[in-house]
């Protein structure tokens, strides 16, 4: 008898439902989410066990790679990629884990990718550095509104980075204005630092890695975005071709077309944020910095929107880069941009 097993996983507690070729169900519980727990509830069906499902919310890590420890064959389902019948007058948890099951014993289940464990850290620490880099933005905004609202001065982001103590008492004076705005200067450089750490741990790991390296042959393209770009695409096999890739980077439009028409919109989310802010960080600095590249854009420019522009500009880079990791090839500027 072959055993499908569906995991439907939560912050504390995990619904395990475990089917067979006939839908009929052996094994439904509510366990904590504790991983000997888990196993040991699977161990009976281990020998005769097709594969076990878990869908991929935030706290994945510990049970796929547990699982996989005790050699169970693991998918990784993806949930934006998902949907039941809509006609159901009842769903719960235990349908949907015994819904995981089911659409693996079809050969119907949309898996999400199991990152190797091994860079999987290695590429946090670059997310990690990522929201640091937010925050950081969001402190230098909160100084630039403060010192615009108590002065009329609107300093650009450049004079904001060069100001110290002294210079945010002459402006502000030293009263708690200039406290709060202390404050917010001494948060930047915090997360600065925190931000500078973290990537000099990911560079110190991937220094000997090819991928980063022909990504910093793209124009704008430095360590940091190398890294990031490497590290979110991963294994550049799982796509079959360049539009798969861009898809996944977010930098292709989601239309529903009849006769022409558009009639809705499809899931502009679905693909990978990290990949889709790093490949609009390059096309920024890749406009500043290659003539060629800032001429495709103002042309985009001239004819529809700025973020439409970019946003093109971004999804050359996105296949160019593509091209790049598949064949181990260097940046050709007039191959992407004529």
């Amino acid at each position: 008898m072959t055993f499908y097993c569906g995991i439907d996983l939560h912050a504390n507690n995990s619904v395990v439902a475990v089917l067979d070729s006939d839908d009929r169900v052996h094994y439904e519980k509510r366990l904590a989410n504790d991983l000997d727990v888990i196993v040991s509830a699977l161990s009976p069906y281990a020998n005769e066990m097709a594969g076990v499902v878990v869908e991929s919310t935030y706290n994945w890590y510990w049970l796929v790679d547990g699982l996989e420890d005790v050699d169970l064959e693991v998918h990784l389902a993806n949930p934006s990629a998902i949907c039941q019948y809509e006609g159901l007058k009842h769903s719960d948890d235990a349908t949907d884990a015994r819904h995981l099951a089911r659409l693996l014993r079809m050969g119907l289940l949309p898996e999400g990718h199991i990152y190797p464990r091994e860079v999987r850290a290695i590429r946090d620490l670059l997310r990690r550095r990522m929201l640091l880099a937010r925050q950081r933005t969001t402190q230098l905004l909160s100084l630039q509104s403060t010192i615009a609202r108590h002065t009329g001065q609107r300093l650009s982001g450049s004079k904001i980075k060069r100001l110290d103590d002294e210079g945010i008492e002459a402006l502000l004076g030293t009263g708690p204005v200039a406290l709060s705005a202390k404050v917010a200067r001494g948060t930047m450089q915090v997360l600065d630092e925190a931000a500078r750490a973290l990537e000099s741990a990911a560079a110190a790991e991937l220094k000997d890695d090819e991928f980063p390296r022909l990504l910093r042959t793209i124009p704008g393209v430095g360590q940091t975005l190398g890294l990031t770009i490497a590290l979110e695409t991963g294994d550049i096999g799982r796509f079959p071709d360049a539009g798969h890739y861009a898809s996944y980077a977010r930098c292709v439009k989601s239309e529903k077309l009849s006769n022409g028409k558009v009639k809705g919109r499809g899931n502009r989310k679905n693909g990978n944020k990290y990949l889709a802010w790093a490949f609009i960080e390059a096309a920024h600095f890749a406009i500043r910095f290659e003539p060629k590249v800032s001429a495709y854009y103002q042309r985009k420019q001239a004819r529809t929107h700025p973020m439409v522009a970019l946003k093109a500009t971004a999804h050359k880079l996105a296949r160019a880069s593509y091209h790049m990791l598949k064949k181990h090839r260097p940046f050709e500027l007039k191959r992407a941009f004529g």
